[in-house]
């Protein structure tokens, strides 16, 4: 068995308007994100992280923000493609462990429903996959609430015949 590890980041602005998705959840909040996509800059890292994890480039590289076919799309489409690349490899994600950064919202009550969105487009167990959120205690851009981030790390296996 050949095991790999992929990380992932990302970031993105808050902008007036819009809605603001995480873990491909719509989050009650007066701000959305800046993005080429819808912005859930959650499933960004965690997918970016499982392309890393592969040798498979980036988002950008698959999705690029030039290309009008991705403006505003869900970005679990965008995980569940990555996904198919793992598959057609013959990968799978072990474990997924990952961390959203922002003073605002409180995002603690959706973290369970981030995790099965996840889960389910991966076609892992919610066991094997785990979100968390966290502040940085008013230092910084998501701080000073101007936008939030997030962090990803994968764990991949794939069988050798």
């Amino acid at each position: 068995m050949t095991l790999r590890i992929g990380q992932g980041f990302d970031a993105h602005r808050f902008r007036e308007g819009g809605r603001l998705v995480l873990g491909g959840v719509a989050i009650p909040f007066h701000l959305g994100l800046q993005a080429h996509s819808d912005g859930d800059c959650l499933l960004h890292a965690i997918t970016d992280a499982l392309l890393g994890a592969i040798a498979a480039g980036d988002l950008g590289r698959h999705f690029p923000d030039t290309d009008s076919r991705y403006a505003g799309i869900d970005s679990r489409e965008l995980l569940r493609n990555a996904a198919g690349l793992l598959r057609a490899q013959s990968w799978q994600a072990l474990n997924i462990d990952a961390t959203l950064i922002a003073q605002r919202p409180r995002l603690a009550a959706f973290l369970p429903q981030m995790v099965a969105n996840v889960a389910d487009d991966l076609g892992i167990e919610s066991g094997q996959v785990n979100i968390k959120a966290t502040t940085t205690e008013a230092m910084g851009f998501t701080g000073r609430e101007e936008g939030l981030a997030a962090l990803a790390v994968v764990l991949v296996s794939r069988c050798e015949t």
